[in-house]
């Protein structure tokens, strides 16, 4: 394999792990990423999501334990501290005098003590701690892929309330560079977020979570196995909009700002209604009426070509099944609003318990 990143110093079974496999000659007359490198894909693919993988597991530790944490744990404490001031003597005066500078002399060397924080307490701003800083990581992902998805989207011709142009010259092959390090990155996302989502206490939502991520994963590898990824990459853009909200949401509510938590959580059900309960449907209504119309090419694996009646009915049942699964979550994300309309605040049922 020949390497366009100047790493031919690298033992041959070590490129795939950290460049883009399949360099491939540009198409005469693309319609998108004109100044792009091209590439096919292939099972080395997999060797740069596992890097991805290790890259992701990292940085979500560096970021949470030294950034994160440690803000969550100041602002809690904070917050604790001035709820609990400094214990007074028991003649109720503190034990100190003004000096002629201003400053207090304490008799005997005594100071106010401070007010011991209870183990309940401790537990409790711990567990907060934990949660913002993993809500963190998740705002930030969401915010950073969400804008490289939509920079790739913004460069493709094709429009979410005119999706026709998704399955117009099918397939969609070879793919840009860009396009490819996206559909590589977010597999890697989500794999990563399946050993996470076992590796954590469990949530309430756990089944549907993961059901979710594995209906996800088969959607986004058959789709850049297939050559769809025109839909896969607008679907993606459409789902990681709104997941950028609720963590954000979260983060505001495990450090006590309750106002901010609840706008940043209504604007969050608005973006999820409109985003995955009105654009995603339009794009299964789409896939189900316009894909078969549209595409012309059969089953020729050799030539990128992989429509069939089964292999297509099978991809659009999953984007089906993935919307069964949002709505029953938008039903849970709809009794957290009444909660807020009704004056007790978000609390989102999906969360694990707060115990």
């Amino acid at each position: 394999m020949s390497s366009p990143y100047g790493l031919h110093w690298l033992p041959s079974y070590v490129l795939p792990f950290v460049t883009l496999s399949y360099p491939t000659d540009a198409p005469v007359n693309p319609d998108s990423f004109h100044h792009s490198a091209y590439y096919g894909t292939g099972f080395q693919d997999g060797c740069l999501i596992i890097t991805c993988i290790a890259v992701m597991a990292i940085l979500r530790d560096l970021v949470r334990v030294y950034i994160l944490e440690p803000f969550a744990k100041w602002k809690l404490t904070r917050d604790w501290e001035r709820l609990h001031p400094p214990h007074l003597q028991p003649n109720g005066k503190q034990n100190g005098v003004a000096n002629g500078n201003g400053h207090a002399e304490h008799i005997h060397g005594e100071y106010p003590s401070k007010s011991a924080m209870s183990p309940r307490d401790a537990r409790k701003i711990h567990r907060s701690v934990l949660r913002f800083a993993e809500q963190g990581w998740s705002a930030i992902y969401y915010t950073l892929q969400w804008s490289f998805g939509f920079y790739i989207h913004r460069n493709l011709p094709t429009r979410a309330l005119n999706p026709t142009e998704l399955w117009l010259d099918y397939p969609h092959f070879p793919l840009a560079g860009p396009l490819k390090v996206y559909y590589l990155t977010q597999t890697a996302f989500y794999l990563h977020q399946i050993l996470i989502l076992n590796a954590e206490a469990r949530r309430k939502d756990h089944v549907q979570m993961m059901t979710h991520h594995v209906i996800t994963i088969i959607l986004m590898v058959a789709s850049y196995w297939c050559s769809y990824t025109r839909v896969g990459c607008l679907i993606m853009v459409l789902m990681d909009w709104n997941d950028i909200f609720l963590p954000i949401a979260k983060m505001f509510r495990y450090i006590g700002l309750y106002t901010l938590c609840d706008f940043t959580f209504t604007w969050f059900l608005l973006s999820w209604f409109v985003a995955r309960h009105v654009l995603f449907i339009i794009v299964i209504l789409s896939a189900w009426f316009d894909g078969p119309r549209l595409i012309k090419v059969r089953w020729v694996p050799e030539l990128g070509h992989y429509y069939s009646p089964v292999t297509y009915n099978t991809f659009v049942y999953l984007l089906v099944a993935l919307q069964i699964i949002q709505m029953v979550w938008f039903g849970m994300i709809c009794r957290v609003a009444w909660r807020v309309i009704s004056g007790q605040g978000a609390s989102d049922d999906r969360s694990d318990d707060e115990k």
